[in-house]
């Protein structure tokens, strides 16, 4: 009896110590306040709640209203420091392989590769990102500007022909088969399998709670990239035997490397990298614009001052049916301010993981070695003391700004040496496909969407539209 009593005391000694080192856990210095929650969850369940509104996640404003701009919790099994200050947001991104490096849970590298460029370091991360400059960089951008508006009038044309269309959907495809033709000239129509659909079961269970049993989420999320990934392994392999006589697409290129003496990529690398891009490209992109349609839907004097600046170019040339020139692009000042604020109320990446590499001081605390840090750019771009009615729809805030890629308050597209390269492709994609759409069409809302945001992206459902042809 007396051998039992001591066996449950140690066993209630050692949970309660326990309990105790995960709620209070050690640090040279004083720890930002806030709650590491349940052991082993943490308050993992609490971030993975739906956020039905437009304003920042409940989780984060609860948090920042109970403990300030920088607080600890624990998410998945991992302690993070979650800031909403802008100043240590802009220090975290600017100390990238100094102080931090990119860091996502295990969740995510399972899902996007554990060679995936977000967590790549140092020079093989500056290796990657200089090869796919080569396609989204200055010179490649301007090669792709006709086929990008040629894309985009020919789907326009197509929807004007169907009783209505559904926005999220309809410009992913459009998006997607415009990239897939870039990097490994995929065409859908000549195809036998359905590399897009692959991609769609990974998104639908992107976001989910990370329970990898066959029936949830997350394992047809699994699913779905082992299939695209299955999809671009036979792609390059069968370019690998079949190399072209004239390079065309990005596949071309990566084989040249691959094939390389002495070089540092590898199959997986290239092959992670092309799933990154594919889904980067596409998922964002489409929601963004979906997003700015509605914005545009919603207040009739920005759709007038966009529309009369895109009008004013077709005024303005010699040739009227001539395509889009660089240097029209380039002037649609009002427009580039229309997608900065779309971006801004969009957040399409409401967090973006880094870990300390060293302990650091900020202000009174310490943000010890080995901890992740999360920056959440909703709280920075919803904030009242830099954006005025920050919840209002309003381009001409930015007028006056100089803040049109990255700054300590306009973080949509990342920051510091990890600042998106695809940033100028998307502006390309949006600016031109809202040039086509606003010079030749009108359209009616058919049913409005629910937008329902989660900690990783925006979900516009069901946002249905009619578009007619512009009578000249």
């Amino acid at each position: 009896m007396w051998a039992l009593f001591i066996w449950v005391s140690l066993l209630l000694i050692t949970i309660t110590h326990w309990v105790y080192s995960w709620r209070n856990p050690k640090c040279r210095g004083k720890l930002p306040p806030g709650s590491m929650g349940f052991p082993l969850l943490g308050e993992t369940i609490q971030f993975f709640k739906p956020n039905p509104t437009s304003d920042i996640p409940p989780f984060i404003k609860q948090r920042v209203k109970k403990h300030g701009p920088i607080f600890k919790t624990n998410l998945v099994g991992r302690p993070v420091i979650v800031s909403t200050d802008p100043d240590l947001s802009f220090f975290v991104f600017q100390q990238e392989g100094r102080c931090f490096q990119s860091w996502y849970p295990d969740t995510f590298t399972n899902i996007f590769g554990k060679k995936n460029v977000g967590s790549l370091h140092g020079f093989m991360y500056k290796y990657l990102k200089s090869m796919v400059l080569t396609l989204f960089g200055y010179d490649g951008l301007k090669k792709m500007l006709p086929q990008v508006e040629l894309t985009a009038n020919k789907r326009l044309e197509l929807w004007s022909n169907q009783e209505s269309v559904e926005l999220k959907d309809a410009t992913a495809s459009m998006i997607f088969d415009l990239t897939a033709k870039k990097l490994i000239s995929h065409d859908p129509d000549k195809s036998s399998e359905n590399l897009r659909a692959n991609f769609v079961a990974f998104i639908r269970g992107l976001i989910s709670f990370p329970f990898n049993i066959p029936g949830t989420a997350y394992h047809k999320c699994l699913k779905g990239r082992e299939n695209a990934m299955k999809m671009l392994r036979n792609m390059l392999q069968e370019r690998r035997k079949k190399p072209r006589k004239n390079p065309s697409d990005f596949f071309d290129y990566v084989i040249e490397e691959i094939q390389k003496e002495g070089t540092i990529l590898t199959e997986e690398i290239a092959l992670d990298l092309m799933f990154v891009l594919l889904f980067a490209s596409f998922e964002t992109t489409s929601l963004a614009l979906t997003l700015a349609i509605k914005f545009l839907s919603d207040d009739p004097e920005v759709l007038k001052r966009l529309t009369e600046e895109h009008e004013t170019i077709l005024r303005n040339r010699e040739d009227a049916e001539s395509g889009l020139t660089w240097e029209e692009y380039k002037s649609m000042t009002y427009t580039f301010q229309f997608i900065n604020e779309t971006a801004r109320l969009a957040n399409i990446v409401p967090a973006i993981f880094r870990k300390a590499l060293i302990d650091i001081k900020y202000k009174d605390y310490t943000i010890p070695a080995g901890w992740a840090v999360m920056v959440c750019p909703p709280a920075v771009h919803l904030n009242p003391d830099k954006y005025e009615d920050p919840l209002v729809f309003n381009p001409s805030r930015w007028e006056e700004s100089k803040s049109n890629n990255a700054s300590k308050h306009f973080m949509a597209f990342g920051g510091g040496m990890r600042f998106c390269v695809g940033t100028d492709f998307t502006k390309l994609q949006m600016a031109v496909f809202l040039h086509s759409l606003v010079t030749k069409y009108r359209w009616e809302e058919i049913k409005g969407g629910n937008i329902l945001r989660t900690p990783g992206l925006q979900f516009p459902n069901g946002y249905h539209v009619k578009l007619h042809k512009k009578v000249a």
